[in-house]
């Protein structure tokens, strides 16, 4: 009698539970240690477009496509450690109107014993942009080198930049030769360009500056 009354008790509480998976407006989604949903609820299935029925099965990584492959590389390694840290990934994906959208998502490997195969918690949440990406260094050049690129970038031929920085067409050489090697570029045109893509030289600027 107790044991059907605590089955009963089981189903009753499976179903409020379900019920209040269903009615939460962050969107969230039950996987197998592999990725593939089990049960999303319909906040979830309306970021993909779908209903929650037709998500399962789908990899969610496939869904929801990984901004940085190192973040998916490190989870991957844990779970295989049966580590049962929160992981978060930065993730975009194509939102119902076709548009790219942004976010992240979070997953918890939650089970009933320790030595039970973990299923994950993911949670969605949206964002308003890609990641920014890291601006590159900008390379160290000497005052003089950074004043004969600009100069170069405007036209200037050697013996123009050799007075502008008071210095001898051999000198104007020596600096150009250097640079060329240190960043491998195969002419003048290609330093220029190298001078911009490095942070050298301010793009938009005219005549052209360091």
């Amino acid at each position: 009698m107790d044991l059907r009354r605590q089955g009963g008790d089981a189903v009753v509480w499976r179903n409020r539970a379900l019920v209040l998976f269903d009615r939460v407006v962050t969107p969230v989604a039950v996987c197998d240690v592999y990725g593939d949903v089990l049960l999303a609820n319909p906040a979830m299935a309306a970021e993909c477009g779908t209903t929650p029925g037709r998500l399962r099965g789908r990899d969610v990584l496939e869904l929801f496509r990984p901004q940085r492959a190192t973040q998916v590389e490190r989870i991957a390694q844990a779970l295989r450690l049966r580590h049962r840290s929160r992981y978060q990934v930065s993730v975009c994906w194509p939102g119902p109107d076709g548009s790219e959208r942004y976010g992240e998502l979070t997953a918890d490997p939650v089970s009933d014993t320790v030595e039970e195969t973990p299923a994950l918690l993911v949670m969605l949440r949206v964002g308003g942009g890609p990641e920014p990406s890291a601006a590159p260094p900008v390379e160290r050049v000497s005052p003089t080198e950074a004043r004969i690129l600009a100069l170069l970038a405007g036209g200037a031929t050697t013996a123009r930049a050799a007075r502008e920085t008071g210095l001898t067409a051999d000198g104007v050489t020596y600096h150009l030769r250097r640079l060329t090697a240190r960043w491998g570029a195969a002419n003048r045109t290609e330093l220029v360009a190298r001078a911009y893509a490095l942070g050298v030289l301010a793009p938009g600027v005219w005549p052209p500056r360091a």
